[in-house]
């Protein structure tokens, strides 16, 4: 299920100035979002899988978000692709 004010942090950072103070700074830009504490450690530790595997964040603002922080974009879309793969085992 995805996260309302996941996506729109992403939103918010990826269409206005606030990227620049996040990327100085993460704390005082996730504290005006009411994230849920497992989401905003994510975010602390760039733990895109488990965003990704969450189904927390549409895809395209996730992507935007990682290009935003400077990741590869080539990166970023192989964790994506893995993080949408059933994991070994499972049917």
């Amino acid at each position: 299920m995805r996260d309302y004010w996941l996506n729109k942090l992403f939103y918010d950072l990826t269409t206005s100035p606030l990227g620049g103070a996040y990327k100085a700074d993460r704390g005082p830009v996730l504290d005006r979002y009411p994230l849920k504490p497992e989401v905003r450690r994510a975010l602390l530790e760039d733990d895109l899988v488990f965003i990704a595997r969450g189904g927390l964040a549409n895809p395209y603002l996730l992507r935007f978000y990682f290009q935003l922080l400077g990741y590869d974009d080539d990166a970023v879309m192989e964790k994506l692709h893995a993080a949408a793969a059933p994991a070994a085992g499972r049917a």
